[in-house]
């Protein structure tokens, strides 16, 4: 097995290491894209679909913990050695997700955007392969996997310079950015705390797997995602007319 850094075997280091290695051969696609979804042209309408985008995605973070919560009970209960640590991580998580996608509700508005765009279309089948392979994890394999997705998510947030180029290439104000300048502080903190989760578990080797195929699953279709809408696209719909004085990215 080749060394991580330092003469230090992979086998050797801790389930967190090891996800962040397998991450990294995905890592330059999702780069490219994000760069490319965030270039100057076009910005303003990009960044409106972005959050409807986002909304569609974030609405699914509680739910998805709800139930990967109740199935790690079940397990803990049955004498899984999982279920009660990952339980009381969701429980803790789940506290601290609450309410996020009302933001992006409020920063499309403060951009000048109207919530129905991001509450009545169908959300795309990027979106479905990114959340919808989680419900059936959870369900038909184990809870634990969703660990994987929740790292890429934490992993691959906004960029602390983000928020500042947005706003100085479209004017916005604060108020339409909040949710790219909050969790490119909190992401950091939440995906600490993971790691250490991940480092704590008696992971198996099927459970170490399962989150890493989940978190491997999840930053591709997020990539693919971002690829999407770093296309031209129809701005969504505006409340009113002129100008109004974003998961892992780089400007």
């Amino acid at each position: 097995m080749s060394a991580v850094a330092g003469g230090t075997r992979l086998g050797c280091v801790g389930a967190s290491a090891r996800l962040r290695v397998k991450l990294l051969l995905l890592e330059p696609e999702f780069r490219n894209a994000t760069h490319h979804m965030w270039r100057s042209e076009g910005l303003l309408p990009r960044y409106r679909t972005y959050l409807c985008a986002m909304h569609a995605v974030i609405r699914a973070s509680v739910p998805l913990m709800e139930l990967a919560l109740d199935r790690a009970r079940v397990r803990a209960a049955s004498g899984d050695p999982l279920g009660a640590p990952l339980a009381a991580y969701l429980e803790e998580h789940i506290r601290e997700e609450e309410g996020h996608d009302a933001w992006l509700l409020e920063d499309l508005r403060a951009a000048g955007g109207d919530p129905g765009d991001a509450l009545g279309p169908l959300p795309s089948p990027l979106v479905a392969s990114l959340v919808g392979s989680q419900y059936y994890w959870i369900e038909h394999h184990h809870p634990v996997a969703l660990l994987g997705y929740i790292a890429v998510l934490e992993g691959y947030a906004p960029a602390p310079g983000l928020t500042g180029r947005i706003a100085r290439l479209t004017g916005l104000p604060a108020a339409a950015l909040r949710t790219v300048r909050e969790h490119a502080v909190l992401d950091t903190e939440h995906l600490d705390e993971l790691y250490a989760l991940l480092d704590r578990l008696p992971l198996g080797r099927g459970a170490e797997a399962a989150v890493a195929v989940s978190a491997l699953h999840s930053l591709d279709a997020l990539t693919r995602l971002f690829v999407r809408l770093g296309r031209s696209a129809p701005a969504p719909s505006l409340r009113g007319a002129g100008l109004v004085p974003p998961m892992g990215v780089t400007p």
